[in-house]
């Protein structure tokens, strides 16, 4: 992958969120969950379709933290329009395990 400057960086707005609400996603393509995420008062709620379900199922994802860029131009998913892109790592088998704060941060918190 080419380098970037750390001016590149910074034009990436991530940030810290808290899932409150969860949906299946049956009409999307591959597997997939419907997330609106809570990103504080200054960016507020958001959603997004997610491809976690080997790992995560709705009602476990309720109230659960996780990172998303947040500054990305927003995308048409089917008949969703994702707001945000929640990010995540691939395990072995190629599922995706969400990326998450180790410990309590507000929603709405940047990524350094």
């Amino acid at each position: 992958m080419a380098e970037i400057t750390f001016d590149d960086f910074l034009k990436v707005d991530i940030r810290a969120g808290k899932v409150v609400r969860a949906e299946p996603f049956p009409e999307a393509r591959k597997p997939a969950i419907k997330l609106w995420i809570d990103f504080g008062p200054e960016i507020g709620e958001k959603k997004t379709s997610a491809q976690i379900t080997d790992h995560y199922d709705p009602e476990g994802l309720i109230g659960r933290m996780v990172m998303a860029v947040v500054n990305f131009p927003p995308r048409q998913i089917g008949p969703f329009m994702s707001e945000v892109l929640t990010l995540g790592v691939s395990d072995d088998a190629g599922g995706i395990v969400l990326i998450a704060p180790d410990q309590d941060v507000a929603p709405g918190g940047r990524m350094h």
